[in-house]
């Protein structure tokens, strides 16, 4: 059983990283047709087996050296030869890496299905859900705790035989919720295809000993009071909320926002819970146009440094060199309306004086300079170098989407080239994944030695669901910035 009472705590989204959760790549990705891509939240259908074997892995094989390295240390070369096993990365097998510190949630929720009162609920709940049999309840409810959570995950009895859909949005934990300093604040995804990933996770966060000390610090948000009475124009009063619209910049000060996925509703019970129960002392709400190009705050920005943020340029206070227009054409046309951000921050001692925001980059300096006391100039790295069609092509590519390992050591896709120039600029040191596994296990160089470095990962495949590896982790414990 995974270890009880693991401390949580994040504080910031630069702190040094020291526990998570993740999910690896299931065979119900494998599953997704077109027919159905845009129903379960993708673009397009992705190669499982090239996510799996040459992508994804590389993110658990780095992941485990920074925060777990004695589970990879001296096992590369014996894992590159495993082919078709791949039993390391497999959470139903006995040779999985199972590490306490990279947290595969697959593993968790086998765990809990273990004790029978629970496997009773879940199945029960599941099969509500899905509309499934009688029969096929009492089927699956005989199932092994460590088949019957692949079942739950995959939607697979065997390789041919489907039940239920697949919940391939599953690798994209940031979404399941958040860590807010020692709470954990729940999603209500705004899509069907995620409720049955936000039940899992209800049931993983309440009952697995991992988080028995935790319990009182999980944090539902209550559904508008007569919610299924609203009309289809009241969706604005659904509470939704997805992880990827939630960032802890630093223990006083949580952003949340207002797009796509997350509703004003949700960002007003957000302020009002975490205020009343003293978590933090400001947050502040961005609200985001509500197109699939952005979808979460988190596609539009991330943190890379206490005084460094990647960003989209649209929303920035520069101009984007758009091809062909002067400076006139690009004042005259500016921002269509409702392309435009509003930022507006509540201070919890003084919650009826909020302060507005002009533009992205205001906001994100306030932070590093006041939240962060950072004495050097905040800087801006834009997607695509904040050149068009650049800037576009490769936010779409999660150019803006990245994990901060530590202050100043994230992960990105290496696809985005113009933005993998805007860090040279900037500064920042470049190595392919496999370049750095490669130094790391030969004892060239040691993760402590690592600094302002963009580590690039491949991506043909795992770009195409469109999530960064901020989508796909949920940080359960990081080192307080000093």
């Amino acid at each position: 059983m995974t270890k009880t009472n693991g401390k949580i705590s994040v504080t910031s989204e630069i702190g040094t990283l020291r526990r998570l959760l993740v999910h690896s790549p299931d065979s119900g990705l494998g599953k997704v047709v077109p027919s159905k891509a845009q129903d379960w939240l993708f673009e397009d259908i992705v190669h499982l087996e090239t996510i799996r074997k040459k992508e994804y892995d590389y993110y658990t094989k780095l992941l485990l050296y920074f925060l777990d390295p004695e589970k990879i240390k001296g096992k590369l070369s014996q894992l590159d030869n495993e082919n078709s096993k791949r039993n390391f990365y497999k959470p139903d097998h006995d040779a999985f890496f199972k590490s306490e510190n990279v947290i595969e949630l697959q593993w968790l929720l086998a765990e809990i299905l273990e004790d029978r009162e629970i496997k009773l609920k879940l199945v029960a709940s599941v099969c509500a859900i899905e509309n499934c049999s009688y029969d096929m309840q009492e089927q699956l409810a005989a199932f092994s705790s460590t088949q019957l959570a692949k079942v739950f995950i995959s939607g697979s009895l065997t390789e041919k035989k489907m039940i239920f859909p697949p919940i391939p949005n599953f690798i994209f934990t940031r979404d399941i919720g958040i860590t807010i300093n020692d709470h954990i604040l729940l999603n209500k995804p705004a899509k069907k295809a995620r409720t049955r990933e936000a039940l899992l996770m209800k049931y993983i966060f309440f009952n697995h000993p991992l988080f028995a000390g935790y319990r009182d610090h999980v944090i539902e948000l209550a559904d508008t009071s007569h919610h299924f009475l609203l009309p289809k124009e009241g969706d604005d009063k659904r509470v939704t909320l997805e992880g990827g619209d939630v960032m802890v910049v630093s223990k006083d000060h949580l952003l949340v926002g207002v797009s796509e996925r997350t509703t004003m509703e949700a960002a007003h019970r957000v302020i009002n819970v975490l205020f009343e129960k003293k978590i933090v002392r400001k947050i502040t709400v961005v609200k985001i146009p509500k197109k699939r190009d952005y979808m979460h705050i988190d596609t539009i920005f991330t943190q890379v440094k206490r005084n460094v943020w990647v960003m989209l340029g649209n929303f920035s206070k520069k101009a984007i060199k758009m091809e062909g227009a002067d400076p006139v054409q690009r004042t005259l046309e500016g921002p269509k309306k409702e392309d435009r951000i509003t930022i507006i921050q509540f201070n919890r001692k003084d919650i009826e004086n909020p302060v507005y925001f002009d533009s992205l980059e205001e906001l994100l300096q306030d932070i590093s300079k006041n939240d962060l006391k950072s004495e050097e100039k905040t800087k801006f790295i834009y997607s695509g170098n904040n050149e068009f069609p650049y800037d576009a092509r490769e936010q779409w590519t999660d150019s803006c989407n990245l994990l901060a390992l530590k202050e100043g050591v994230i992960l990105g896709y290496d696809r985005n080239d113009k933005t993998v120039e805007a860090f040279k600029e900037n500064g920042f040191s470049v190595i392919t994944a496999g370049d750095l596994l490669k130094k790391l296990e030969s004892n060239e160089i040691t993760t402590a030695e690592i600094h302002d470095t963009l580590i690039l990962m491949p991506s043909a495949e795992l770009s195409r669901a469109r999530g960064g590896f901020h989508c796909m982790s949920m940080p359960l414990l990081r080192e307080e910035i000093e």
